[in-house]
């Protein structure tokens, strides 16, 4: 190993709990240490362009990945699709559930809402798209809240008063942090759903590219997949 220097993995939030624990076997295994940082996807494609990353991996949704490996980021031959992650809606326990039935039941629930609560990930660009196309951005524009990340959803969930205050974010970030005070109650309804697809890469600026590739060969076999899945990555 190149002196046991720690592996800089560089990921969106959504497949952190997967990400970590594949880390962490990898080390089980190998003795190879790791550095781990989390931010969202539009953050870290700003980092990659302006050589700000510090980062030997990387994990994306696919197509932020395919972006940054084509303008020669990341090695485009050493990217591996790690699973899928859907997104769900999630309010503060002893809210309101808004009904999920349908499209229609759930634009009732958003226009009844006291505020919808979302990030500025990939995930809530796609919140944002999603509203406007329903038609409601106009109605519901004085009641929107944005926050960083898939943490700040939640923490603005827990602190918030209001009774009907919805949040959008990853399913597995709702799992992973429900012991703040939140639940999930669904994913969106079907005709209006998001699965984002992510995928890991090799940095082409790695500092120890062989222990990096090595990790990412792990995270893409089959074991590394299973950790994958057990954390709601599918």
């Amino acid at each position: 190993m190149s002196e046991n220097r720690s592996i800089r993995i560089l990921s969106a939030g959504a497949p952190k709990s997967g990400v970590r624990l594949c880390a962490e076997a990898f080390f089980g295994k190998t003795g190879q240490p790791f550095a781990v940082e989390f931010a969202t996807a539009p953050v870290i494609k700003e980092r990659v362009k302006t050589g700000a990353a510090n980062a030997d991996v990387l994990v994306l949704p696919v197509p932020a990945m395919q972006g940054v490996a084509g303008d020669g980021f990341v090695v485009a031959d050493s990217v591996s699709v790690i699973g899928s992650v859907t997104t769900g809606v999630v309010v503060r326990n002893g809210a309101f559930d808004p009904d999920l039935t349908s499209v229609e039941t759930f634009v009732a629930a958003m226009l009844d809402a006291d505020r919808l609560v979302y990030n500025h990930a990939s995930s809530g660009q796609y919140i944002a798209d999603m509203i406007d196309r329903l038609g409601i951005a106009d109605q519901v524009a004085a009641r929107t809240v944005l926050v960083a990340t898939g943490a700040a959803i939640m923490e603005f969930l827990v602190e918030d008063k209001g009774d009907k205050t919805i949040g959008f974010c990853q399913i597995t970030e709702i799992k992973l942090l429900e012991h703040l005070g939140v639940h999930l109650v669904g994913p969106l309804p079907e005709a209006i759903g998001k699965v984002t697809t992510y995928a890991v890469g090799l940095c082409a600026s790695a500092g120890n590219s062989r222990e990096a590739t090595s990790l990412i060969e792990f995270m893409a076999a089959p074991e590394g997949k299973r950790i994958f899945v057990d954390s709601g990555v599918v």
